[in-house]
């Protein structure tokens, strides 16, 4: 490196040094709490960018992004990590890691993670990613790993800001989860022949939840006081397990019972951790009852078609991926009227009202408190 990129680099790295002690001195005074994102590709803005393979699921094509860009979000615009981060008083939701981490220009990259984790958080969610490790292994980054990046952060952090400093702020920040669904999902596509019974999902309830509620005692040792947890949704009712049905387009009861078994597993999970591990708070959003109620009375909400994606190919679009060539909802006033996106994933206007609801919506989507009631808590 020749002295004047040299000169050039250590400017870029003073400027950079400047931003994070500006981030630290003006959150002393109140500001919306950091985000910290982890799951799956609900809440994904763009991680799985980054992952090399093949078959790693990315969404940084068209028609992914149509009425935004092709971000890496699953979605035709924004997600709800996204509107989460508005409701909580950011203009941008948290950035992937993954593009806060090249491989070169280490030096600059650890500021830039650390102004990015002082100001509005950091996104660690990837499209596909499980609460076990075996779940699309080697397609996305799994809970576990997330953790690992979000300790890594957090280590950038110490260094260069100190631990009260780094403590205090964490206390305040909202750890946001969703994660199970690609647990069970995979097991079910897998077993499409039979994905009407829980009994030939080979993946255990039980398991998942000692293995979730471990991950959330990490973050708390980590310094994570309040949590923001989204319970599963009525998995057996997205278009790719609802096409599997060969007499209609119903959703599958099986899945849909075992998904319910793990929210009803989740509730009691979470109140025992609360009470044995001293300021503690969390909010639990109920996506299943959410999704129930809108599919019960979708003219409510504004939406014309609940069962198929909006792009993708075959029957309900959900026989094939959402890809160049695919079939799109070619209006935004169509793409507002379906409650999915892709074969998987809600649309934009499907993840805005989530977010909505369960920020400061009707009360029996969030328990005990609401989003924003804990963002808005003392530490």
């Amino acid at each position: 490196m020749g002295c004047k990129q040299f000169a050039s680099l250590v400017r870029l790295c003073l400027a950079i040094s400047m931003q994070v002690l500006v981030a630290a001195e003006s959150f002393l005074r109140w500001r919306p709490p950091p985000m910290y994102v982890f799951g799956d590709s609900i809440l994904d803005v763009g991680n799985n960018n980054y992952l090399p393979g093949a078959n790693v699921s990315r969404a940084n094509m068209p028609y992914y992004g149509i009425d935004l860009i092709p971000t890496g979000r699953f979605s035709n615009g924004y997600n709800t990590a996204d509107y989460m981060a508005r409701s909580m008083g950011w203009l941008h939701s948290p950035p992937p890691y993954l593009s806060l981490a090249p491989q070169s220009l280490m030096m600059t990259s650890s500021l830039l993670l650390t102004a990015g984790a002082l100001t509005t958080g950091v996104n660690y969610a990837s499209a596909g990613a499980g609460i076990l490790d075996s779940t699309n292994a080697g397609r996305s980054i799994p809970l576990s790993r997330q953790v690992e990046y979000f300790n890594a952060t957090r280590a950038t952090m110490l260094a260069a800001m100190g631990d009260d400093t780094v403590d205090d702020l964490l206390a305040k920040s909202i750890f946001l989860i969703s994660a199970g669904s690609s647990d069970l999902l995979q097991s079910s596509v897998r077993n499409s022949s039979s994905s009407s019974r829980s009994s030939s999902l080979v993946v255990s309830v039980s398991d998942l939840i000692s293995n979730y509620s471990a991950t959330i005692e990490d973050l708390y040792d980590m310094g994570a006081r309040k949590f923001a947890i989204i319970n599963l949704g009525p998995l057996g009712c997205v278009p790719a397990v609802r096409v599997l049905n060969s007499t209609g387009s119903g959703c599958a009861a099986g899945l849909n019972q075992l998904a319910a078994s793990f929210d009803a597993a989740l509730r009691p999970m979470l109140s025992g951790l609360a009470a044995r591990m001293p300021d503690m708070a969390y909010s639990l959003a109920d996506y299943f009852g959410l999704a129930q109620d809108t599919f019960a009375d979708p003219q409510a909400s504004g939406y014309t078609d609940i069962a198929g994606a909006c792009c993708g190919g075959g029957r309900l679009l959900a026989e094939a991926g959402c890809l160049p060539n695919s079939t799109v909802c070619t209006s935004r006033d169509e793409r507002d009227s379906h409650v999915f996106w892709d074969r998987f994933n809600p649309s934009q206007r499907a993840s805005l009202l989530t977010a909505q609801a369960f920020y400061d919506g009707p009360a029996q989507y969030t328990e005990p408190i609401n989003f924003m009631q804990l963002a808005q808590s003392s530490s």
